[in-house]
């Protein structure tokens, strides 16, 4: 779904790609958001200065720093490129940052009564609240706030979808509770709760909520003649740009990178690892073995289930497996897995094998800013994986089926009872301790965090 959050998000992308290509981003990027909100222009919030300042934040956020660590409003965005060319990438640990000046401070999530209300005889709203909190006053219905505990049934039972439910769009989708107001209303994350899933990034109608990008440190690198840069492109990329997967690697080739590697490959390593763990988990009497690809869902397991941990495969991500394929064959290489995904920024902090994190979004603004196209390329010479299940592990059900396949020749007597988690939500801590009980039978659990799969990652430029 096509909206001005992502149109401004990725104008800004561009503005600051370019600037680089010309080697005076120091000396324009502090131009950026007035060139974008000039005087007498269309606004997008309040005024233009409003907008001018939610673009500097932005800005930051693409240099790789949180807007909740200025300390300083006077100091200059050029101050802030200088410092990001000289020091290390940002804190994967940490992919996101919520831009106080972009946050609309929404009212907390109610019920409440429109003037569709015809005050009915039958009144259902009335007397199917369980707390009474529901009266007629001249004709039309009321809430009493003090007593109503959000229940949603005077909304499920009026006729004439009378009451309705406001909401706070990061909140309510946050499936971990991690996100909250501070005293002045502003939306904040508990990184302590903090799954990285990018629900919230998606969901926020203001752009509030940012990605701290890595992208000026992709570019800084594959501008230095000495270093060696690998790009390693997931399978959800398939179905993400127009022309063909060997044309886009050719585009991606034109980006500066010395090398690009399909991470399905790697998916190929998975399946095999995993597939073996599965067998050797069942042999020791382990009831269930899950998925370990979405590190959102392993982040959820770390974080809010730990007694589940032993539950979840200790198989390494395709994205691993790729990085050390490009090790071996580009030792000294920087390596830059790109993906739809904002955890994989905080699965590669963790990990030695992956230098940056680029999404879907960011490498096509890439193209876009050096006016590459991607149906005109030549198609690049791809390594086809020899296992014709690994491009589907970015689709729900995609790993389930390519360690069936693994299992299925060598191992006909293995029982697979296997299930799936579409789309990680509040209801899935339940769901989890349901399985672990197994109240809900399965020895084989695949979970992805984003409903569909890889493909419907927060990135995706098709969402």
């Amino acid at each position: 779904m096509r909206n001005g959050a992502q149109f401004i998000r990725r104008e800004v992308m561009i503005r600051l790609v370019r600037a680089f290509d010309e080697g005076n981003l120091v000396s324009e990027i502090d131009k950026i958001p007035i060139l974008l909100r000039p005087k007498h222009g269309e606004t997008s919030r309040c005024c233009l200065y409003h907008d001018r300042a939610v673009l500097k934040y932005r800005l930051m956020a693409l240099l790789g720093f949180a807007c909740e660590d200025e300390t300083d409003e006077t100091r200059t965005l050029a101050s802030y490129v200088e410092e990001a060319l000289k020091t290390e990438p940002t804190d994967g640990a940490i992919p996101l940052t919520v831009c106080s000046a972009g946050c609309s401070s929404c009212p907390d999530s109610s019920f409440k009564v429109t003037d569709t209300c015809r005050g009915c005889f039958a009144r259902p709203c009335v007397y199917n609240c369980p707390k009474k909190a529901i009266s007629v006053v001249n004709q039309q219905s009321q809430i009493d706030y003090s007593k109503c505990i959000k229940c949603g049934k005077c909304m499920a039972v009026c006729p004439f979808n009378a009451i309705v439910k406001t909401t706070v769009p990061c909140e309510e989708v946050c499936p971990v509770g991690a996100i909250r107001k501070d005293e002045h209303g502003t939306a904040q994350i508990n990184f302590d709760r903090c799954i990285a899933c990018g629900k919230c990034f998606n969901a926020c109608p203001f752009g509030a909520i940012m990605e701290r990008s890595q992208l000026l440190k992709v570019l800084q690198a594959i501008q230095d003649p000495e270093t060696e840069v690998v790009a390693m492109i997931a399978p959800s990329a398939y179905a993400q740009f127009p022309g063909s997967v060997e044309q886009l690697f050719s585009a991606v080739s034109k980006l500066g990178f010395n090398d690009v590697m399909e991470v399905a490959l790697g998916a190929e390593m998975t399946t095999a690892h995993e597939a073996q763990e599965f067998i050797e988990k069942m042999e020791e009497g382990q009831p269930i073995m899950t998925t370990s690809c979405c590190p959102a869902y392993t982040g959820l397991v770390h974080k809010h289930l730990p007694a589940f941990e032993d539950k979840v495969s200790s198989t390494p991500s395709p994205m691993v497996y790729a990085a050390r394929l490009v090790r071996e064959k580009h030792p000294n290489a920087k390596t830059v897995f790109v993906g739809p995904c904002i955890a994989k920024r905080f699965e590669a902090s963790h990990i030695p094998e992956v230098d940056y994190v680029l999404t879907f979004e960011e490498i096509g603004v890439m193209m876009a800013a050096r006016r590459i196209d991607i149906i005109s390329q030549e198609p690049w010479a791809l390594t086809h994986p020899a296992n014709e299940h690994a491009r589907n592990f970015a689709k729900s059900c995609g790993v389930t089926q390519a360690v069936l396949a693994e299992l299925a020749p060598e191992h006909p007597n293995i029982q697979v009872n296997g299930k799936f988690i579409d789309g990680i939500d509040k209801k899935t801590l339940a769901m989890l301790r349901a399985y672990a009980s197994g109240k809900l039978p399965a020895n084989f659990l695949e979970v992805m965090a984003c409903p569909g799969g890889c493909v419907s990652g927060p990135c995706s430029l098709t969402k």
